[in-house]
């Protein structure tokens, strides 16, 4: 039996401010601040560009000792491979504050919708985990056509959790499936804005998205499950537009406390 963590992709958002910050609060403080009220946070900037070690340093101290890191790995392992070679080093010795502190939770490796179950993808993720396998994996698909069970057993053998999500039901998109294939179980909640998914001028208007109370209870069966089946399950809220992932991250806390009690 394992343990529910409920947390936000990324914090630094000026549009928490006065909604989720108070209006006052330095962006230095924002870290602390979430931490008192969530268990973990996905880092999203380690996608786009290489963070120091000093960073995640900084992140280590301003937490409290059982808040943990999820980090998302850089865009060059899931969209752009001729690069790997550049930043597989640097990424993984940057990782090395959070380890020592015992809060990296685990690596998320988040691959584009164009990234279909090709064998050449398959084999392109066997890639990832001999570079990245040191670590706790787990991979998120955009594509519908990873929804096989052979695609799960593949990924127990490689030692690699499935994300799970729960998104817009689209067209190729992925269904809200819920399947453990390592100790770690994991939900991205990424809300259920069909209308601006595919049709936004910014991209923030996607996660544009509050879920109410009985949206969140439909998930509460399927995260027992997982962490009954799991050492650790992360409950991740996407739809960060002004604050609302914070808002559900709450609401979720306590709704799964209340079920369990």
């Amino acid at each position: 039996m394992g343990v529910l963590k409920v947390g936000t992709a990324g914090y630094k958002y000026e549009d928490w401010v006065g909604r989720v910050y108070p209006a006052n609060l330095r962006e230095r403080d924002f870290l602390p601040y979430l931490s008192q009220f969530v268990d973990c946070v996905e880092i999203n900037a380690s996608f786009y560009s290489l963070l120091s070690p000093y960073t995640y340093k900084s992140m280590v101290r301003k937490t409290r000792d059982d808040f943990e890191f999820i980090v998302k790995a850089h865009k060059a392992f899931s969209h752009e491979p001729d690069k790997v070679s550049e930043v597989l080093q640097p990424f993984k010795e940057s990782l090395q504050p959070l380890i020592d502190a015992g809060k990296l939770g685990c690596v998320l490796v988040q691959f584009p919708q164009r990234f279909h179950n090709t064998p050449e993808n398959r084999e392109h993720l066997q890639k990832v985990v001999d570079w990245l396998g040191d670590f706790p994996l787990v991979v998120e698909f955009r594509h519908i056509s990873w929804v096989r069970e052979s695609v799960f057993e593949f990924l127990k053998q490689l030692g690699v959790g499935f994300v799970c999500v729960d998104e817009p039901k689209l067209p190729g998109l992925m269904p809200p499936v819920v399947v453990a294939t390592s100790p770690i179980g994991y939900v991205r909640f990424h809300g259920r804005n069909a209308e601006k998914w595919h049709h936004h001028e910014h991209a923030w208007e996607r996660y544009d998205y509050l879920y109410s109370e009985d949206e969140l209870r439909e998930w509460l069966p399927k995260l027992k499950q997982l962490v009954q089946q799991t050492e650790k399950t992360y409950a991740i809220f996407n739809n960060h537009w002004q604050g609302k992932g914070f808002v559900n991250a709450q609401m979720l806390r306590h709704l799964f406390s209340e079920s369990t009690e």
